[in-house]
């Protein structure tokens, strides 16, 4: 019985090849690819092995300190005269879950994702959240099974079209509903930590935003920091 269970967390042969394409890296362990494609509400329901027992969060956690290194290396090289803080800004908005869940989209990632039947009918594989999950994780996957080298090859392919998008530095949203709000006369806008998520290596910070009169938003983020920039472009959006 336990062999059936653990089998219901991993794909078939036709379905890593499937996926290897798509990410332009064949895994030498599959089951590493299972794991990251493994949304905690699949590993509950199933009750896998301890190698599944926290879905894709670990490999997540992995994934996003990964990513962020090579975006950072990516820029350096790129933006060889702009300042810090101007790199920071392109560098806080490739590693966003929007970033992320933009590039689960273009390789089609969710369909190949493990999901609690639950999950599966609410729409779990077109949850930007769930994707910018995954995409993580398979960028940690990559590393364990490749090496740095495997995980730059995706990242590189993948984001630099979205780098290319953007010729000058994005400004900081924080920075730009602050003066948004002062234009119009109105009190600076007021964050406010609403609540977490997720498990406790790897919290997510919930951060609600308000500008006075109008209604407040909420964003999410691996700090509160992330947090209060996911809010404030949510905010901004609402507003235009």
């Amino acid at each position: 019985m336990a062999a059936d269970r653990r089998k219901t967390a991993r794909r078939s042969a036709d379905a890593h090849a499937r996926l290897a394409g798509r990410l332009g890296y064949s895994f030498k362990k599959p089951e590493v690819l299972d794991e990251a494609l493994t949304h905690r509400s699949a590993a509950e329901r199933q009750r896998v092995d301890a190698a599944f027992r926290y879905g894709n969060e670990r490999l997540e956690f992995l994934g996003d300190r990964v990513l962020s290194l090579v975006v950072a290396d990516m820029l350096l090289a790129q933006f060889p005269t702009e300042s810090e803080g101007e790199l920071a800004r392109r560098h806080a908005a490739l590693v966003r879950a929007g970033a992320l869940a933009t590039v689960a989209r273009e390789i089609e990632l969710g369909a190949d994702l493990i999901l609690g039947e639950s999950e599966d009918a609410t729409g779990g594989r077109d949850k930007s959240a769930i994707l910018a999950d995954a995409c993580e994780a398979v960028i940690g996957a990559l590393y364990l099974d490749g090496g740095l080298e495997a995980a730059r090859g995706f990242i590189e392919r993948l984001w630099q079209p979205l780098i290319a998008v953007t010729p000058k530095p994005p400004r900081d949203p924080k920075t730009e509903l602050q003066e948004w709000a002062q234009g119009r006369g109105l009190p600076l806008p007021a964050y406010r930590e609403v609540g977490r998520e997720g498990p406790a290596h790897a919290p997510k910070f919930v951060i609600e935003v308000e500008v006075r009169g109008h209604t407040a938003v909420r964003g999410a983020g691996g700090n509160k920091r992330e947090a209060e920039r996911v809010a404030a472009q949510s905010l901004l959006e609402a507003l235009r």
